[in-house]
């Protein structure tokens, strides 16, 4: 646990304390503050319609696009890219290469990140998903995709669980650690017993096993760690209806701000799905639902109406931005300074099924922002999306090299 997370405890009370400037934390292990300390991932589903995403000038002078113009208050603090994409094959099958490279359903960016700093928290990370979660994100070392949450009002208790609520919580979190050592000695005896190809099989299936168990034994840890107060409220329901995506994705990007103020945990990801539900904005119903509108064959009246679609993310995401400027750390500064926040897609064009070119923005973390990097795909040596990945790991004290087809970074353009 963080050295930041400090507690009181005296005659059996436990009482959280906020974070102190005295108890600052540094790089767990290297003795020094590392520039970023936190990591959210946004991923849309049906991507964005690259016309009104893109800026047309590259560079610090580029005109907000239509998409980035309700992020206008924040030009400074996000930097967004053209140009970069995992060279990955096309299809909305190959979505899932967004956060795990060229190939899908491996390690991902943020369980990368999670698996170095997440045990100095009370969850190592959080999958959310705001409408129907149709492809998976967030992938183990192993490759097993991590489920997501999809009520706001499942976050909100795990968040901020009432104290009758533990025991229980502990007993169901013993009872798969145990059913856990029991597949463990189960499967040892089989090893004996197979050949060399069995064994590699079944080597394989301890280390997801062992991962398993890792996450059960910090969760069984942090059980009785005082839970964070918060005075949010939820509405009376839960906004799963598919027309109501927007207002669950509201929700979902307020308690996630909560949850890092909190210091609940450091790493977060979140889907943003789109099916066939149809909307109604600003008084107007869209004249198709969000999936046919992605598919708009270039008709400018589809495009239109998913233009607005799209412009109602931007908006969820520049209230989160604004809540994490507004939030502040230890020393006193923004949390958006010390939190990398990436929003992206697997998806560069639904209307094709085409996913180069990946509609990319970071926000936040440390870097110079203000810019618009437009790297030319089709030229030798070009950067890949993966590149910018070693970057943010990289801001984040992480000491990688390689990720996925990528083994070069974008520091020089960012730092």
């Amino acid at each position: 646990m963080s050295d930041r997370r400090r507690f009181l405890k005296a005659a059996g009370v436990s009482l959280a304390l906020p974070a102190l400037e005295s108890f600052a934390a540094v790089d767990s292990g290297r003795g020094r503050l590392v520039k970023a300390r936190r990591m959210v991932c946004v991923g849309t589903y049906l991507g964005f319609y690259q016309g009104a995403f893109f800026p047309e000038q590259a560079g610090a002078d580029y005109e907000l696009s239509t998409l980035l113009k309700p992020l206008a208050a924040h030009r400074d603090d996000f930097t967004v890219f053209s140009g970069l994409d995992h060279r990955a094959p096309n299809g909305h099958g190959a979505w899932n290469n967004f956060l795990c490279g060229q190939s899908p359903n491996h390690y991902s960016l943020d369980q990368q990140v999670a698996d170095e700093i997440g045990g100095e928290t009370r969850f190592p990370s959080l999958q959310l998903s705001a409408g129907k979660a149709s492809r998976t994100m967030s992938h183990t070392r192993q490759g097993v995709a991590l489920p997501m949450i999809l009520r706001p009002s499942v976050l909100y208790r795990k968040l901020f669980t009432s104290p009758e609520d533990r025991a229980r919580r502990e007993y169901l979190l013993r009872s798969g650690h145990s059913a856990l050592d029991g597949v463990i000695e189960d499967a040892k005896r089989l090893q004996r017993r197979v050949s060399a190809a069995d064994r590699k099989k079944l080597s394989e299936y301890f280390d997801s096993v062992r991962d398993v168990e890792t996450r059960l034994a910090h969760q069984i840890r942090t059980v009785h760690e005082p839970i964070p107060e918060t005075d949010y409220r939820l509405p009376d329901y839960d906004p799963l209806s598919p027309t109501l995506q927007l207002e669950a994705e509201t929700i979902m990007y307020d308690l996630m701000a909560l949850a890092l103020e909190t210091e609940s945990t450091r790493v977060i990801s979140l889907f943003i799905g789109g099916l066939g539900q149809v909307f109604t904005i600003d008084g107007h119903t869209l004249r198709a639902g969000y999936h046919a509108l992605s598919h708009h064959g270039n008709d400018p009246d589809a495009i239109a109406d998913l233009i607005k679609v799209e412009t109602e993310h931007m908006r969820c995401f520049e209230r989160f931005l604004t809540h994490l400027k507004r939030k502040t750390d230890a020393e006193g500064r923004p949390l958006l300074d010390q939190t990398i926040v990436l929003l992206g897609t697997g998806m560069g064009d639904s209307s094709r099924h085409a996913n180069s070119n990946l509609p990319t923005l970071v926000a936040g973390g440390g870097f110079r922002h203000g810019q618009h990097i437009a790297a030319d795909r089709k030229a030798p040596g070009a950067p890949l999306l993966g590149d910018l990945y070693l970057s943010l790991m990289q801001q984040m004290g992480l000491e990688s090299d390689r990720f996925s087809n990528a083994t070069r970074n974008l520091n020089h353009l960012l730092r």
